[in-house]
């Protein structure tokens, strides 16, 4: 869970810490995040309402496969993981970030490179647009060592999404797509 930052006030951005599915075909070639030989796997970002227990749980059963392993820090919103057929590794870091990034290597980076992309590129955005940030930022990441594929990835969405108006965007009538739904 990472709790908003800066640009991010209103709103906060559930991802479930860390997760390791095993892979399937040949591994990437590259070197992993900021030279520590560990690689970042696939991100799910979402804007919730709050960190209870009830919104977390139904976000990690749809974004991640039981029996993968989930590692997150210790909070209570996390608990009935490994009950629901996950392998949950809690780890209370307390504020610790040698602890953290050891326990969880890369969301830190990810998380860091979302708020530099927000800040940095887009000069903040606004809770009613947030999702969609998201989605672009998650769709960028999971294809960073796939350039070609993301085109393609775009060329199909392109083709087969309906597009919203400016009076849907503005006026509250469109729903970004991975809104949180209650």
């Amino acid at each position: 869970m990472a709790q908003s930052r800066s640009c991010l006030d209103a709103s906060q951005v559930s991802g479930a810490g860390g997760i390791r599915n095993s892979w399937a075909g040949p591994l990437p070639t590259h070197r992993g995040g900021h030279g520590r030989g560990i690689l970042a796997g696939r991100l799910r970002l979402q804007v919730v309402p709050n960190r209870k227990q009830e919104t977390l749980i139904p976000f990690v059963q749809a974004t991640v496969v039981p029996c993968a392993e989930v590692r997150t820090d210790a909070w209570i919103g996390y608990q009935p993981l490994a009950a629901l057929g996950y392998s949950h590794e809690a780890l209370a870091v307390c504020g610790d970030h040698a602890k953290a990034d050891k326990h969880l290597p890369m969301i830190h980076i990810a998380f860091g490179n979302l708020d530099a992309w927000l800040l940095g590129t887009h000069h903040g955005v606004s809770p009613q647009h947030l999702q969609a940030y998201l989605n672009e930022y998650v769709f960028r990441f999971n294809r960073r060592f796939w350039p070609m594929v993301a085109f393609d990835s775009v060329l199909g969405i392109a083709v087969r999404a309906a597009a919203p108006t400016y009076a849907g965007l503005y006026e509250g009538a469109w729903e970004h797509p991975g809104v949180w739904q209650e």
